[in-house]
């Protein structure tokens, strides 16, 4: 079992490259689709580069989730404006985004977890956010049959789910039709700098002028960058997730506890995951980066499982360049769609977190198994800024697992500082300076 798309299908966006644009976005994920939908709205010529294929990594191995709950305090009023963008989506793009407010529930086994989840309704509350507590009663309610022991938890019933593999193409074809230019198959090799500012991207299908860039290029972002010499310590952890056939509705949204989490799908199975255990390959990025993630990694360290190598041509592989010409083949080329095997001993504690979880239906059988290359930040927000030392450049990245369902709010974010208007939301937590200028690194909620 593996993740049905492959490097090997083939790319649907391939026309000829414009040799001149107002905006370059770098990454055919949801954030660079979405950021390219608000560029054209604003009556921008965008061209959307991707190395792969449109959603191929993380924005289409995502476990689906479009939630306002647990998200850190300086997302939430982006997420909730994303949700009004997706619910007006799905009116005009209709339901093969899979779009469907079920709510989403976080649920607790003790008392310390309750008491996380009261502390963040300080923030739901901030934003009359439908969110509340929910007794044991009131689970077993939500979740009959189930036997799990759960003492309560947290709800939000206007969380939504959204189907990634069919919704972020779809957002792409649409964009496409507003007269963005996507091209798959075409990886972005270097900035062209003149004069210390961006005055192009050499691509390997050619150069586009163009006086700003968006880097939205997921876990790719930090080598992209670096070798332009900007430093963000963004990393990446795999993440392991599984489908199954259809089974039973035990739940018609998305739900999760510390050991297993779900979401009820369009195909009418669940999606599978752990609730918080990942993978973390150890690389050099990881060595200069130790420092700054030591606050986080104290909260998460026992989820962890510690790899020595990522493999061959990951971007933080020890083997992958650092340095590369313009004018040949790069790491974006050699790897064009970065697909991880999933850790099948992660997935086989979920299915029997699942089967006691809910004894009616017994172990799920998997139909499909994957994983992804979650790319994060040591205080696991993102960075959404300008580039100070070369003008016309915009970083959007290190979504830390937080993307597909924040997508279009923060890509409408993302077109309007690109756009050079004032932002309309506070964005001094996703500054770039922040791992420079002597900042104390807060880890957010991460719930």
């Amino acid at each position: 079992m593996s993740f049905p798309i492959t490097c090997a299908l083939p790319p649907r966006h391939t026309g000829p490259l414009p040799r001149q644009a107002d905006v370059v976005v770098i990454g055919g994920g949801v954030i660079g689709v979405m950021t390219a939908w608000f560029l054209a709205q604003k009556g921008l010529r965008v061209v959307v580069a991707e190395k792969g294929r449109i959603a191929a990594e993380q924005s289409s191995r995502n476990w689906g989730w479009v939630r306002q709950q647990g998200r850190d305090p300086a997302e939430l009023p982006i997420m909730m404006e994303s949700l009004r963008i997706w619910q007006a989506l799905a009116r005009e793009l209709g339901d093969g985004l899979g779009f469907r407010q079920t709510g989403v529930l976080y649920l607790a086994k003790t008392r310390g977890e309750l008491a996380g989840y009261e502390d963040w309704l300080t923030h739901a509350r901030a934003q009359d956010l439908d969110t509340g507590m929910v007794t044991a009663a009131e689970v077993s309610a939500l979740l009959p049959g189930a036997a799990a022991g759960w003492t309560g938890g947290l709800w939000t019933a206007s969380d939504a789910r959204a189907e990634p593999w069919t919704a972020v193409p779809m957002l792409a074809e649409a964009a496409a039709a507003r007269g963005v230019t996507l091209r798959e198959n075409c990886a972005v090799r270097a900035l062209d700098i003149a004069a210390g500012q961006v005055a192009g991207v050499i691509t390997e299908a050619g150069r586009i002028a163009c006086d700003r860039v968006v880097v939205a290029a997921g876990a790719w972002s930090r080598l992209f960058l670096a070798a332009h010499g900007v430093q963000i310590p963004q990393l990446s952890v795999l993440a392991s997730v599984a489908e199954t056939g259809p089974l039973p509705e035990i739940f018609p949204g998305a739900a999760a506890d510390a050991d297993f989490a779900f979401r009820r799908r369009a195909d009418g199975g669940y999606t599978l995951a752990p609730g918080a255990e990942h993978d973390f390959f150890i690389g050099r990025d990881a060595f200069a980066s130790l420092p700054k993630y030591l606050p986080v990694l104290r909260k998460d360290f026992r989820a962890t499982t510690f790899r020595l190598a990522a493999p061959a041509g990951f971007p933080d592989a020890w083997g992958t360049s650092r340095r590369w010409s313009a004018d040949s083949e790069t790491p974006f080329e050699r790897m064009r769609v970065l697909d991880p095997a999933p850790n099948r001993a992660t997935l086989g504690r979920v299915q029997a977190a699942f089967a006691r979880a809910f004894p009616g239906i017994g172990h799920p059988p998997l139909r499909t198994a994957w994983a992804g290359m979650i790319d994060t930040m040591p205080d696991v927000v993102p960075v959404v800024d300008h580039v100070a030392a070369i003008p016309g450049l915009t970083v959007a990245t290190g979504m830390s697992g937080h993307g597909f369902g924040i997508g279009p709010g923060m890509g409408r974010v993302v077109a309007s500082l690109v756009a050079g208007e004032v932002p309309d939301h506070d964005l001094s937590r996703f500054r770039l300076s922040r791992f420079s200028d002597g900042s104390r690194i807060a880890p957010g909620p991460a719930l």
